[in-house]
Formats: structure tokens, sequence, C-alpha cells
């Protein structure tokens, strides 16, 4: 019988070196899943392509992947709960692309335990929150409180109506649980049906955010946001904004449900590749 590190221990745990092939087609489909425009060419026109930051989180997934397979937890019973991403220059719109992944902090939230899991690459740090439901109690640290969007004003609100089979198109870009595909295991997962992955909704508030500032999706440069409810394919996302000081605050809400909360994304002009 093998022995599993504790979850308290996993802080700093290495997991290694992971290299992700991609292409150009992989870009366009990402883009197209987040709800980018045939009419925006250099989001889905091989010619001029760029690459839309938040992809990056859907490759680094490897990562998280690594981390439940550790053994200290179980992964059917964790949630994406919090996505936070860096850009230190352009996101490739091909690969190989070689990547690190360690789990860099636990925390102890008393009924739950929350791990954040590292995907980092030359060009950007994607870092994942994974909540872990009824293993926390053990008087660890509980970490820092996350952003919120409390008392925020915004000024806008833009919607997304998304395509009944959205997650279906949208697994294509890497995230193939079959949460997101079959009725059954939706169900055993107290879902009426499958869910719209976390990410692609994600996505889509940066490139709405991308447009309430006024630039490109492509000029992302960070982003922290919570994942705070479900969405289903062919739900309809409101997504509030506000641009202050070259700050995006947002979030977003399916009806009165926030889906994503605390947001905060910002932007900037071309960078190295």
């Amino acid at each position: 019988m093998t022995d599993h590190p504790q979850l308290q221990d996993l802080a700093g745990y290495d997991l290694g070196t992971h290299v992700v092939e991609y292409d150009d087609r992989t870009v366009i489909l990402y883009a197209l899943a987040v709800g980018a425009p045939a009419n925006e060419l250099e989001l889905v026109f091989e010619r001029d392509l760029r690459a839309i930051p938040t992809l990056a989180c859907a490759l680094g997934l490897w990562a998280v992947e690594a981390a439940g397979a550790i053994g200290a937890y179980d992964p059917r019973r964790s949630l994406h709960a919090r996505q936070l991403l860096t850009m230190r220059g352009t996101l490739p719109t091909r690969g190989p692309l070689e990547m690190n992944g360690r789990v860099t902090n636990v925390f102890d939230k008393g009924k739950a335990a929350l791990i954040e899991v590292e995907a980092s690459a030359e060009c950007f740090t994607a870092t994942y929150g994974i909540f872990l439901p009824g293993l926390g109690g053990w008087g660890g640290d509980r970490g820092p409180s996350a952003g919120s969007t409390e008392g925020i004003t915004f000024a806008q609100t833009d919607t997304a109506q998304t395509s009944p089979d959205l997650a279906a198109l949208y697994r294509l870009t890497g995230d193939r649980h079959p949460l997101h595909i079959d009725p059954d295991v939706a169900t055993a997962n107290g879902f009426d049906r499958p869910i719209l992955h976390g990410l692609c909704t994600v996505g889509i508030a940066a490139r709405i955010g991308a447009q309430a500032a006024g630039c490109s999706p492509a000029d992302l440069r960070s982003l922290d946001v919570r994942l705070s409810a479900p969405v289903f394919p062919g739900d309809t996302v409101e997504v509030d904004t506000v641009v202050e000081a070259g700050n995006v605050d947002f979030q977003a809400r399916v009806g009165d449900v926030v889906v994503l909360a605390g947001g905060r994304a910002t932007f900037g002009g071309p960078m190295r590749s």
C-alpha cells in the first residue's frame, strides 16, 4: 500500500514539468468558445492571430489534475473556487509550451480546506484555488480573504447568451471532465444537468471586461476572480463592470445569482513574445 502525503503537508509539493502541444486551431476555438465574434480577426484568423491570455488557464489544468492524483484528497469532491492569472509575456499561438507545477499553499477554512495549485511558464503564472469540503479543521492558517466587489457601483452591464451546446464545444479546449457532458455524472454531483466549465465563464467575463476598458481581450495582463455558482449551457450571463485607473472590477450574474464574484482584471499594450 502506498503512503500518501497528508493534505496539510502539500504546500510546496512539486508537481513536475509538463509540455502541452497545441496550435492555432486551439487558439481560435478558445476565442470562439468565449464569445469572440468573427469580425475580431486578430482573435479568430490565423493571419495575424493573437491568443487570449485566459487560454493559459485551460492549458495549465494538468497541474490541478496532478495535484488531485497525489492521493491526499478525492478530486471528485473538489470545487474550482478561485482563479488568478499573471502574464509576463505574450502567450504563443502554438506549442510546445513547457510548464512547471506545484502546490503553493494549503489553507484551513474550518469546515473545508483550500489548496492553491500553480502552473507556470515563461510567459504566465496561473493559480487555481481548489475548495475541498469537509477537509478543514486541523488548526492551520486560514489564508487571506479573496477580493470582493461589495460596495462597488458598476457602470455598465453587458450580456452574453451562451449556447446550449457550449460545454460540448469548450471541452475541446482541453477540460474533458465528464461533469460538463455526461448527465449521469452531473446528477451524481447534485446538478440537474451538465454544467458549463467555470473557466469558460471566466473567459467570457474577461473578454467583456476588455470591451468595457476599450482594449483587446489579448491585452489582458492580470486576473483575479472567485467562482461562486455554476452556470448551465444556455444561460444568459450578465457581466457588470466598472473601469477605474486602468483596472476593471467585475462580477457575473445569471439572473440574481452571482456566478463570478470579486473580479478584477488589468489590461495593457502589446507585450514581448
